[in-house]
């Protein structure tokens, strides 16, 4: 993984490597600093790795993190990116099962303001491709803010990279008061082996369905998977466990499991000004005193804070959308005191998205998602799990009602 690389314009040489966490944690946390997140002399998102630079990556299971360093004895890190690989379901027809495929996923990829337009986000991104295909991946994909204009001209203009996927990111702010989910759903919690059954049953084909779905279930930092359930006109649905679930389903029900990002990063929303922030914790306090009014209180999101992610959102039935209400209203209730926000990610034509209650402030209603074919599969060698030595071309393909956003990759 090691390569020098000149500069564009004849500028000092970059070197790509594997990142060292005892030598590189300072240089790696410098570089996340310089890069903010959102405009310049605003408000701006910052996130605390914790101390860990490949938090956001180490839940996979197979992951890499590269960094760029100026040559020289007084070389310094200014760039990085990670990458993940995992095998998930693809939408190719596969008649009995789903075809799953090996994917690499790239995120946090950073160049210091002083070396940028230099070439060296192209170099990480290519290394880090070739890492994917080593790995036996057949595409990679990333995602991005549609308004990121910079990083759309390197990944679609300069990487070969199609706009695949558009889904919405909705967030909702965790009060002192409960959300009153609907009273016609029954929400019941699963245990992991139950969960794990009835996501393999029922959307073992959604797109990006990890073939690892109990180890995602089994890891420490999910907390719960819930189904909810609203029976047929005629009466309620009485739970009975998994195996009648499977065998005889409810008129309409939804599932979705819960995520501790806080076990991984903070979040802080810095730049506020002072009436801003005076402003939302008045509205705090107001409802830890009358949480009867149901003040739609503003969090403390300009201190360090904790937000949780709602994953394998999905349901069945003419009411299923009231199932989601009901399954996302109980993750929040449960996340009093333990975050300050909880967040889902869902397909732009998911029929659910309807009634998850979100801010829309808070929320970004058209996230972007770019993928593409890597060269071994391109060329017809693809195998592995997905069989792509045809023509067929996942990053080209339209998309489905749902999708399944892995939260190891938040």
């Amino acid at each position: 993984m090691m390569r020098d690389e000149e500069a564009e314009g004849g500028r000092r040489a970059v070197v790509i490597r594997e990142y060292n966490p005892k030598t590189d944690r300072d240089g790696t946390d410098a570089v996340d600093r310089e890069c903010e997140v959102g405009p310049a002399g605003g408000m701006s998102l910052h996130a605390d790795l914790l101390g860990d630079p490949v938090a956001r990556i180490r839940h996979s299971p197979h992951y890499l993190m590269l960094v760029a360093e100026t040559s020289g004895p007084d070389g310094r890190i200014v760039g990085l990116v990670r990458g993940t690989v995992k095998s998930v379901a693809s939408r190719k027809s596969r008649p009995g099962a789903p075809a799953f495929a090996k994917v690499g996923y790239i995120l946090g990829l950073r160049v210091a303001p002083s070396h940028r337009r230099m070439g060296i986000a192209l170099q990480l991104v290519q290394q880090l491709e070739q890492w994917f295909e080593l790995m036996g991946a057949e595409y990679a994909y990333m995602a991005t803010d549609k308004s990121n204009q910079a990083s759309l001209r390197l990944f679609t203009g300069r990487c070969g990279y199609s706009k695949f996927r558009t889904p919405s990111l909705l967030v909702h702010p965790v009060h002192s008061h409960r959300l009153k989910p609907p009273r016609r759903a029954t929400v019941v919690r699963l245990g992991a082996r139950d969960a794990e059954r009835l996501y393999r049953s029922r959307f073992a084909h959604v797109e990006f369905f990890p073939a690892d779905i109990g180890d995602v279930l089994d890891n420490t930092l999910s907390h719960g998977t819930f189904l909810a359930i609203v029976g047929d006109e005629e009466g309620g649905y009485e739970w009975s466990g998994v195996d009648r679930f499977l065998a005889s389903p409810p008129a309409s029900w939804a599932v979705a499991s819960a995520w501790d990002c806080g076990g991984v990063f903070r979040l802080e929303v810095r730049g506020a000004s002072r009436l801003r922030r005076g402003a939302a914790a008045v509205t705090r306090a107001l409802d830890r005193v009358a949480k009867w009014l149901r003040v739609p209180s503003v969090p403390d999101l300009f201190r360090p804070f904790a937000g949780w992610f709602v994953y394998g959102l999905a349901g069945s039935g003419r009411d299923a959308a009231v199932a989601a209400e009901a399954v996302f209203a109980s993750i929040v209730n449960m996340a009093r005191g333990r975050a300050a926000a909880v967040a889902v990610e869902v397909a732009a034509m998911d029929p659910l998205r309807g009634r998850i209650p979100h801010w829309r402030r808070l929320s970004c209603t058209e996230d972007l998602w770019c993928m593409k074919r890597l060269g071994a599969a391109a060329a017809g060698g693809g195998g592995g799990g997905g069989g792509h030595a045809d023509a067929w071309d996942w990053a080209r393909s339209a998309p489905g009602r749902s999708i399944f956003v892995d939260p190891r990759e938040v």
